[in-house]
This record gives C-alpha cells, sequence and structure tokens, in this order.
C-alpha cells in the first residue's frame, strides 16, 4: 500500500515538474488526479483549485454555514480540502491531512436555495455530510461540479455492480427469513414467479423445501389493490404526475399547493428571504411525509411555524414532478419565444405557449405566479425583487428533458422567461 502511495505522488511529482517546464500557470500545475483501478472507465483530468467551501451538515445534524476558501484536489474516490492556502499537494507536513469526502454513492446537484450566493453546488454523501461548492467563476464552478457528479457516477456504478457480482450465488440455497425484501415477489409478478418456481427446477432438488415454502408465501402475499383498500400503501403526492395527482384530488391545482400559498400569504409575506432563505431539511422531509401519508394538513401548527418549511416543501414539491411544472416538449419553444427582442412579441409568444400548456400546468402556473406577486408586493420588508424570485424558481420549475452541457445558457434562459411572466403576469393570464 504504501509502495502504491510513494509511486501514485511520484507520478504526481512528475506531471507537476513537466508543466512548470512547459510554462502553464500555477494553479494549473497542482494535479492530483488518481485513476480508480477498481472502474474501467478513465478520470477525467481535473486541476487542484481555489474554491469557496462550507459544510451545512455532518451524520445528518445540520451545521452552520460558515464560507471559507479552500485548495480543492479530486483523488480517484474522494474530495480532499486543504485547510492551509498555500499548503503543497505534495509537499504535506505530518499531521496536516486533509479532510476527506468519499464520493461513492455521493449525490451532486446545483442548488438555488441553500445559499444566497451564485453558482452553487451541494454534495451529499451517504454518511449524511453535506457541502456547497461555490466560485465566482462560472466556466470553473461548472467543471468542478461535471467532474465530481461524473465521478461519483461511476463510483455508484461500479459498486452495483460489484454488488450483483456478489448476490448472485443461489437464492434459495438460502433459509426463508434471510431472502432480502428486493427478492420478494411483486403481487402483479406473483403468477409468473410461481410458474418459475414449479418448472424451473425439479422437486428432488428442493431437499430443504425452501422452493415449496417460498411458493406458499409468495401466492399469500396481499395484492397492491388490497393493501391500497387497507390503507397500507397510499398514493404519493410528492413525485407524482401532476396531471396524475390533479385528475385524483378531483381539481387543476394540487391541494398542497394551494394551502402553502394560502399560509405564506397570511403570515410569510413578509419573511426575510422568503422562497430564498432554506428551511430545516429534517422538517421539510417531515411535512413532506406527512403529507404523502395522510388527508388532512394543518399548517398552522406549532412545528410548521417556520415559514421557509412551508415554502421549502413548495420547492421541494416543484423539484421533485417526475416531468417540470414547464413541460419538456415547451423548453425549447420558451426559449425561442424570449430570445424576441421585441419586448410586445416576447410576451405574446409567452403568453400563447403558457394558453396551450395541459390545464393544471396552465392553472398551477397561474396560481403560483400570481401568488409570487403578492410577494414582491412586500418587496420592500422581505427584500426579494423580480430578479431573485426567477433565479430562486427558474431551474425549478423547468428544465430540458436532454442536458445539452449548456446550463450557464439555459439558467439565463429560464430566469428571464420567469421574469416577463412575473413582470407581466396581469397580460399574460388576464384580470380573471
Amino acid at each position: 500500500m504504501q509502495n502504491a502511495t510513494k509511486s501514485t505522488q511520484g507520478v504526481v511529482q512528475m506531471r507537476i515538474k513537466s508543466s512548470s517546464s512547459s510554462g502553464e500557470r500555477l494553479s494549473q500545475t497542482r494535479s492530483m488526479v488518481i485513476s480508480d483501478t477498481d472502474v474501467p472507465a478513465k478520470p477525467v483530468p481535473l486541476k487542484g483549485e481555489y474554491l469557496n467551501k462550507a459544510k451545512i451538515s455532518e451524520g445528518g445534524k445540520k451545521l452552520r454555514k460558515n464560507w471559507t476558501s479552500t485548495w480543492v484536489v479530486l483523488s480517484n474516490n474522494k474530495l480532499l480540502f486543504y485547510k492551509e492556502s498555500k499548503q503543497e499537494v505534495t509537499n504535506l507536513k505530518p499531521g496536516n491531512k486533509p479532510d476527506e469526502v468519499d464520493l461513492c454513492g455521493a449525490t451532486v446537484e446545483w442548488t438555488s436555495d441553500k445559499s444566497s450566493r451564485k453558482n452553487v453546488f451541494q454534495i451529499m454523501t451517504t454518511t449524511g455530510h453535506e457541502f456547497l461548492l461555490q466560485s465566482d467563476n462560472y466556466p470553473s464552478i461548472c467543471k468542478w461540479h461535471d467532474t465530481i457528479k461524473m465521478t461519483a457516477d461511476r463510483l455508484s456504478s461500479a459498486g452495483r455492480q460489484s454488488l450483483q457480482r456478489s448476490s448472485s450465488t443461489d437464492l434459495l440455497s438460502r433459509r426463508p427469513s434471510d431472502l432480502p425484501a428486493a427478492k420478494e415477489a411483486k403481487p402483479e409478478n406473483r403468477r409468473s414467479l410461481i410458474f418459475k418456481l414449479n418448472y424451473s427446477a425439479s422437486d428432488s432438488a428442493d431437499k430443504n423445501g425452501v422452493k415449496s415454502r417460498l411458493k406458499k408465501f409468495i401466492s399469500r402475499r396481499p395484492s397492491m389493490k388490497t393493501l391500497q383498500e387497507k390503507g397500507i400503501i397510499k398514493d404519493r403526492v410528492f413525485g407524482c404526475h401532476l396531471v396524475t395527482l390533479c385528475n385524483r384530488e378531483g381539481s387543476t391545482v394540487p391541494k398542497f399547493v394551494k394551502q402553502c400559498f394560502e399560509e405564506v400569504e397570511k403570515r410569510g409575506l413578509e419573511a426575510d428571504g422568503i422562497y430564498r432563505v432554506s428551511g430545516n431539511l429534517a422538517t421539510i422531509q417531515k411535512l413532506r411525509f406527512l403529507v404523502d401519508q395522510e388527508e388532512e394538513l394543518n399548517l398552522e401548527q406549532s412545528q410548521w411555524e417556520d415559514i421557509h418549511v412551508i415554502t421549502g416543501a413548495v420547492k421541494m414539491f416543484f423539484r421533485e414532478l417526475p416531468e417540470p411544472l414547464f413541460p419538456f416538449r415547451f423548453f425549447e419553444p420558451f426559449v425561442e419565444a424570449i430570445k424576441s427582442k421585441d419586448a410586445k412579441q416576447k410576451v405574446q409568444a409567452v403568453k400563447k405557449l403558457i394558453h396551450q400548456l395541459p390545464k393544471p400546468n396552465h392553472d398551477t402556473i397561474k396560481l403560483l405566479f400570481r401568488h409570487l406577486q403578492k410577494v414582491l408586493a412586500h418587496s420592500r420588508k422581505n427584500l426579494m425583487s423580480t430578479q431573485g424570485i426567477s433565479i430562486v424558481f427558474g431551474p425549478t420549475l423547468m428544465w430540458p428533458e436532454m442536458d445539452s452541457g449548456n446550463m450557464a445558457v439555459n439558467m439565463m434562459y429560464q430566469n428571464q422567461i420567469m421574469e416577463v411572466i412575473l413582470i407581466d403576469c396581469l397580460e399574460i393570464f388576464g384580470g380573471n
């Protein structure tokens, strides 16, 4: 292990010397990208760089956000944060070890509601640690986001393949009590599985009677319909298609969204940074769970006293829609509409597209932007501007179906579309 480490450091030092001789900038010579021997895919080259970092959660426990400038290095499966601003990667003193973040299984995504700063993305690890990384240099932070996400996805994929290989042993050789839940039969596939168990092998091979017990267990499992009738399994609200949810509720606007807007308008319009400030994530998740499990919800209870929890739940609802509030097929038409140089033509093009949306999408957008108009009416108190609201809701309400890699341009158009709808809300939706 020590030999391997020395060898790796040697490669890094040789790379630094080579880069120095070619006259490259110092910030581009401190490279520490180590190839992953477990995954055949080649690592994406990435240089060490100074970024702004904030640790907001440790082991699931929320921490006070404190931004610091740190030297960030990407290793084979880890991010390394160096505390001393001029600390050399290849010249670490004993005891000056960097903070390490294991990227295996980590989630990497852009965020606009965790900080008022621009160009922020978060890293959530499987151990409950959460970090924010930020830089004013947009191309640079995009490079870090894309490379870290690619590394995390690659490691997760390799882990799943390894798990599949390790779990490929004969399932029926285990005792029934040892069978994992993931291998249990789904009710709708019960008949096909029983058929396979009947004809996959002779009964003489089933020495311990495991196969017959498994068949009996599968045949006695209650159906999905029975579980729904008993209230054990309930239809979700978060993550449900908007049209499906509205049809189920007999409305064109989700009930939960209406409740949240009413509560914000009742006691939150003057709250500082409304919709921009993040609420406690654990409390938001608790609210989400109750919405998915219960029919009645009282947002006036003391546990929902923080209005930012309610606004955070609203944003989470829109982010988790399988298809955004502005459907995928409308993304490019809206972008083309916003490119018009004539202001009146731009508004009319956006208005025409909005009235072509499915009824639930149209009515929910209409209610949302009229609600946001009320938020803007109290901008002196809540310090929220048209641009601020557009930055928050642009990537929350619309995104392309296929990531074209042009994120900066997409974000600009998303924000501009939100601004046009906010400013010309009366013209687009009328007075009714």
